[in-house]
């Protein structure tokens, strides 16, 4: 389990403000189980859902933006559980884009890429490894989605959300796989020790121009309107 414990540039857990959140929530006093699932239920819904500069940035960097998506909220997910000597590894994916219509409106879903780089964690505890995807989304944005969409009962594809059944996805741990984006996967890249490793090998395929654009007008126009469905 050695190498699931270890630090790396991402997962950058001596960060001063890191150590500073686990002694302030008191993880690690906890027993593992609550420990596991206070640290879940605070990437969850304490960083909230939204679009950072890069998939590449430091855990550090993610809790000081205070928002996240499925990469870099599992890079602080991840660092978290380490520093907590919880072992975690990562598993690659990409997801349809139509999984983030919604949240991404306009000219910027007509020229994002049709297949979007994804992760989730993978945590191991009592002997198993469970597979956790459902702290990409905080309740607080969830809960006005499901409000806004009163009619479905079950499928939901968008605003980054792709469940089976949506009013009630499985987006608790209680010993058990959680996930809210898994039902929009179209490719496996297996599992890697740490984010570093896996971006080595796969990230999101994009132009130059169109990274630019992402950085700079793209992803502050998905913030808006995330903010917008969250508040309203």
């Amino acid at each position: 389990m050695e190498q699931y414990l270890q630090e790396t540039r991402m997962l950058d857990y001596s960060n001063k403000s890191i150590q500073i959140l686990i002694e302030k929530r008191g993880w690690k006093n906890l027993n593992e189980y609550e420990r596991l699932k206070s640290i879940y239920n605070y990437v969850r819904d304490e960083i909230l859902f939204g679009y950072n500069v890069d998939d590449s940035i430091p855990a550090s960097k993610v809790l000081a933006d205070g928002y996240g998506q499925c990469n870099t909220k599992g890079t602080l997910f991840m660092a978290l559980l380490r520093s907590c000597g919880i072992p975690c590894r990562v598993h690659g994916f990409t997801i349809d884009k139509k999984l983030q219509e919604g949240a991404m409106t306009g000219f910027v879903y007509r020229n994002a890429p049709k297949n979007v780089f994804h992760s989730w964690v993978e945590v191991f505890f009592e002997g198993k490894w469970y597979e956790l995807e459902a702290f990409i989304l905080d309740k607080a944005y969830l809960n006005k989605l499901q409000e806004k969409n009163p009619g479905c009962d079950g499928a939901f594809c968008g605003y980054g959300v792709a469940v089976k059944d949506f009013r009630n996805p499985t987006i608790e741990f209680n010993r058990n796989n959680t996930y809210i984006q898994s039902e929009g996967i179209n490719q496996d890249f297996g599992v890697y020790d740490s984010p570093d490793e896996l971006l080595k090998e796969h990230h999101q395929e994009m132009s130059v121009l169109k990274a630019f654009a992402y950085k700079n007008l793209g992803r502050h126009l998905m913030n808006h309107n995330v903010k917008k469905i969250r508040n309203r």
